[in-house]
């Protein structure tokens, strides 16, 4: 962060606050109006702004991202539209993981304990075979372990371990994710 105080200035530098520029311009004119198949076209748009993208991986047209160059998606993970990644800070998404529509990945809060409120960055690191359900919240600096259920509309302040199913506000660890062939 450049700056302390969220009320005197930008918390980040001006050539970050260009590329976000940059980058909503070509998300309204290429990424946002390209038709739901062009997945391709799409990760090609994300690897030009920075993202590392895996192989098959699916980004529909209306999710919402604030800096591509802090994402990191594993290959054959799928993240649906109106799905936010809000990525102030890194972002990893691992392989086979589904991001449903309407879920919030906030990377960003404020330090309301200190004057003039400034920014905090934390990632969020989301493990491979995950399933984040529809309209649920990821805090900054949250660890969702492989495997791991989140259903849906839930608040996940903390880490939820692996293959487990989680729901709730907060978030909690309800049973043992398993498995059927």
């Amino acid at each position: 962060m450049i700056n302390e105080d969220t009320f005197t200035g930008a918390s980040f530098s001006l050539r970050n606050r260009i590329a976000r520029v940059i980058w909503a311009i070509v998300y309204q004119l290429l990424f946002e109006i390209s038709p739901r198949p062009m997945h391709g076209w799409r990760s090609f748009l994300l690897r030009c702004f920075g993202a590392k993208v895996g192989k098959g991986v699916h980004v529909y047209p209306r999710v919402n991202i604030w800096a591509p160059w802090n994402l990191e998606l594993g290959d054959k993970c799928g993240v649906a539209n109106t799905a936010i990644l809000y990525s102030q800070g890194k972002i990893k998404i691992g392989k086979r993981s589904v991001i449903s529509q309407g879920v919030n990945v906030c990377t960003g809060t404020h330090d309301y304990t200190r004057k003039g409120s400034p920014l905090i960055t934390k990632p969020i690191i989301i493990g491979d075979n995950v399933w984040v359900a529809a309209e649920a919240f990821i805090h900054p600096g949250v660890e969702l372990g492989d495997g791991c259920v989140i259903g849906a509309r839930a608040v996940v302040v903390n880490d939820m371990p692996a293959w487990m199913v989680c729901a709730g506000h907060p978030c909690k660890p309800l049973k043992k994710r398993e498995l059927i062939d």
